[in-house]
């Protein structure tokens, strides 16, 4: 990324307090034109919990510093309980959060130096924010620019996906169990700080059992789902994400659900800006942040919205790995979406091969049932739900999955064949238990062999008929289902299979039903649909590119101890113990502006024995420290997860330090009856 020095306007930044009605004070940093003195400018918000006087700060200079010079008010605010803001955060996305998110927007329109205009930006909880927010409806907001989000808390997020629990369930909630039990910092709030951070460890409890408390789509997950109605966002929309990301879904399904001026964006990222885009190449999104605020803030007629709807990154093909610097590729784009450059072609399964294609639904009836009874060693090379590309966790070569998995796959193919959007699986099948999953995955098989996962989808079979009311299933009955893959956009060139994977279990990304479960699935009865693209060349040669990614210099700050990154898998033949370690150590950083030590290290540890779907547990703990001269306070969480056939048990602990004493500790232990899961 290019570091830009000189921007259009000189500008300041200052740390801000806002009131809220209740009295309840929220901590931001500003940016803003220094000519917003006289000048009043628009107002953009990034609105998130993970404080931005030192976690993000780093972060935030880059692009906060960069729209400001480019003549915009930027305001990062924390939350309510985070960073040096008042109260305790007790869940995500709240009816509270969003209020105070609305009061924030009141207070900065009517601020001198704003304009009345506003906008909200951000990535992940940002990203959810503004899209939350806009389905609000607030007076002064303008547009919304979303990076890594999702309008579906139930099926699109990382709690559950397909009515499976997923691992980054738990991995999430010691995340947020760390950051809400943070102290605030008293060269900001002074001496109330330990009164209000024992508030907050008084207070907050380990997230994992509110989310397993909901193991069904209910009201819970409803709350603040924008695809429960899309009509409430009435404000223009540039959505992004990335194909490496969990949150590959939701750009389109706002572009074909909206009817709002909306972009869509999608490139190889993992869970990144894409400026900040890794795997590369990132782009100049900045410099796109710029023309879309300069035309819905302040009225330029910039033709930002000419061109296509959707502009996204062809990934070409490469061989497994758990990280990559850059896909090859190309941009492609659409006009709309749905596209008319992309087709459904329909395959039926068959003698553990794919095609040739049918008519959508005309598949020949039912012959041989194929079975399988996958071990729970499948899935050990599945990668993050979400990758963060470190350390590196995408999927590795899917050939030792296979072993485990029922297999269909095309001949070699004769020409290029790409896809773009979701394909999906119909299955015509019986199952030996009442709770059973399919993980389907899908690979592109390089002519020597070596499998690399292109996307894949998981169901949790007592939901095949709905997430709101699922039920037992009878085993050796025939149900038909249908398993979502995940959205993508992949080239497989001549030469290369295609191939589909079935397993009955895949931990540790999802938790495993019960008991192992033999799947038949019923051949011909049984199809795969690829989202073919065929529009060619053309629209791509009339594409504007991106230009470089670009950003204001980076805040400095010094390295006082390295950082540690690992990703393990451990097999013990003598025990038959499996384990997945994960370390992401940041080392000790000092913040130089503030003088300010922080220390960040997160560890999980997912295990099983043998075949014994019960003795699935997982674990994260976090550890967060916080120093500067005659000061220092460190918080220790642990929450572990493991499972009966029938309830999940949660065991967690946190403890406090000030100084080096233990001012405070707790520890839970619940167990949550399992529901069809």
């Amino acid at each position: 990324m290019r570091s830009v020095n000189n921007l259009p306007y000189d500008i300041k930044e200052e740390q801000i307090t806002v009131p809220l009605p209740d009295g309840t004070r929220l901590s931001g940093r500003l940016w803003r034109p220094v000519c917003s003195d006289q000048e009043p400018l628009p107002a953009v918000l990034e609105y998130i919990p993970y404080r931005q006087r030192d976690l993000t700060s780093v972060r935030d200079s880059i692009h906060h510093p960069y729209l400001a010079g480019h003549g915009y008010v930027c305001a990062r605010v924390d939350l309510r309980g985070t960073g040096d803001s008042d109260g305790v955060l007790e869940d995500e996305y709240l009816e509270q959060e969003q209020r105070d998110a609305e009061d924030v927007l009141d207070w900065l329109a009517s601020r001198p130096w704003c304009d009345g205009n506003t906008g909200m930006m951000g990535i992940s909880w940002g990203g959810f924010a503004a899209l939350q927010v806009a389905a609000r409806r607030p007076e002064s907001l303008r547009a919304i620019a979303i990076a890594s989000f999702t309008d579906d808390r139930y099926a699109d997020d990382m709690h559950y996906m397909g009515g499976t629990l997923l691992s980054d369930n738990l991995a999430e909630a010691g995340t947020m169990f760390a950051y809400a039990t943070c102290p605030p910092d008293p060269a900001v709030v002074g001496d109330r700080w330990r009164g209000m951070w024992h508030e907050r460890l008084e207070q907050t409890e380990p997230w994992v059992l509110e989310w397993l408390r909901h193991q069904r789509r209910d009201s819970y997950w409803r709350h603040a789902s924008v695809c429960e109605n899309y009509q409430d966002v009435r404000c223009p929309v540039l959505a992004s994400s990335g194909w490496a990301d969990g949150y590959s879904n939701a750009v389109t399904r706002l572009l074909a659900h909206l009817d709002v001026p909306r972009k869509g964006l999608i490139g190889p990222w993992s869970h990144k800006f894409p400026h900040l885009g890794e795997p590369g190449p990132a782009i100049g999104y900045l410099q796109e942040l710029v023309r879309w605020w300069d035309h819905w803030l302040k009225g330029a007629d910039n033709g930002v919205m000419d061109g296509p709807m959707l502009s996204t990154w062809m990934q070409d093909s490469v061989p497994p790995s758990t990280s990559y610097e850059e896909r090859p590729g190309r941009w492609v784009v659409e006009p709309e979406w749905p596209s008319p450059h992309v087709r459904e072609a329909t395959y039926p399964l068959a003698q553990y091969r794919i095609g040739p294609a049918t008519d959508e639904g005309d598949a020949s009836g039912a012959g041989e049932a194929l079975t399988v009874r996958s071990p729970l060693s499948v899935g050990q090379f599945g990668g993050k739900w979400a990758s963060y590309n470190a350390p590196p966790d995408l999927p590795y070569d899917q050939r030792e999955e296979d072993g485990g998995s029922l297999v269909f796959e095309t001949e070699p193919l004769t020409e290029r064949v790409e896809i773009l959007g979701s394909p999906s699986v119909q299955l015509d099948l019986s199952v030996s238990e009442p709770v059973a999953q399919v993980a389907a995955r899908l690979s592109d098989v390089a002519p020597d062999g070596a499998a690399t996962r292109v996307t894949y989808g998981l169901l949790n079979l007592t939901h095949h008929a709905g997430t709101d009311t699922p039920e037992l299933l009878e085993p050796g009955r025939r149900y038909r289902a249908t398993v979502q893959l995940n959205g993508v956009a992949q080239a497989f060139p001549p030469g290369h299979r295609v191939r589909l994977s079935l397993s009955t279990s895949y931990w540790p990304l999802a938790w495993p039903p019960p008991k192992p479960v033999l799947l038949s699935v019923y051949e011909n009865s049984s199809t795969l649909t690829l989202p073919l693209r065929t529009a060619g060349e053309a629209g791509e040669a009339a594409h504007r590119p991106f230009g470089e990614a670009e950003g204001a210099p980076p805040l400095a700050t010094t390295a006082l101890s390295p950082p540690e990154e690992r990703w393990e898998v451990k097999r013990d033949l003598i025990g038959y113990n499996f384990e997945l370690e994960i370390v992401k150590d940041r080392g000790m950083e000092r913040f130089e502006d503030i003088a300010l030590d922080v220390g960040r290290r997160a560890y999980e540890r997912y295990t099983a024995v043998a075949d014994d779907f019960t003795s699935a547990g997982g674990e994260s703990t976090w550890t967060m420290t916080f120093r500067r001269d005659g000061w220092e306070a460190q918080t220790v969480t642990r929450t572990l997860l493991t499972c009966t056939e029938s309830e999940f048990h949660v065991h967690a602990t946190l403890d406090a330090h000030e100084s080096g004493r233990r001012v405070f500790s707790r520890t839970w232990n619940e167990s949550l009856p399992r529901d069809c899961l």
